[in-house]
């Protein structure tokens, strides 16, 4: 699949069939993690791919949300930002965000490329997955990854922004283009 069909057609899954992905097919769209942008060549992304049944459902049942327990695999993406902030200061904390969300990115993207089906999920309760995970306090989880295969495609296409609520040129808010006037000679 080309780079813009992915793109195009990615969307978030919240019903998952009962058929398994092969896992080295999983930790092949996790490679892409390694070749997200990085401030200062300081990656701060981990990745966690859980596949007993019972932390699955607990981890379910941490993030209220009953499809994530649907799944055979889960992609718990993490971050580490001390390296960062100790190179940064208090702007390493934005970078680790911004990392952390190019790298769930290439991840999309791969997985969908790939046929896999996921939602991005980011409310939980962080403490207690920690707990489950035995993930140190240092370390943060940025998002939960269900991976399956969809149940059934979506019927109809949803809604996208429009270009011209997003683009503006030169100043906020302007929506017009100024053309450059020519210089003679």
């Amino acid at each position: 699949m080309d780079l813009d069909k992915a793109i195009k057609e990615r969307h978030s899954v919240r019903k998952f069939s009962s058929k398994k992905p092969d896992w080295r097919k999983i930790v092949d769209c996790i490679d892409v993690v390694r070749y997200a942008p990085t401030a200062g060549h300081n990656s701060t992304v981990k990745i966690m791919l859980i596949d007993e049944k019972p932390k699955i459902l607990e981890i379910a049942e941490e993030c209220t949300q009953d499809f994530v327990g649907q799944v055979q695999y889960l992609i718990v993406i993490c971050s580490k930002p001390s390296r960062l902030i100790n190179a940064y200061g208090e702007r390493g904390e934005k970078f680790n965000y911004q990392q952390s969300g190019a790298a769930i990115q290439n991840l999309l993207l791969k997985l969908q490329a790939e046929g896999l089906a996921t939602c991005w999920v980011g409310y939980f309760n962080e403490d207690n997955i920690k707990n489950i995970l035995k993930i140190p306090d240092d370390v943060h989880i940025e998002a939960i990854l269900p991976i399956g295969y969809e149940f059934e495609k979506p019927k109809t296409k949803k809604f996208r922004i429009e270009m011209d609520e997003i683009l503006y040129f030169n100043e906020y808010k302007n929506k017009k283009m100024k053309t450059q006037k020519k210089i003679n000679a």
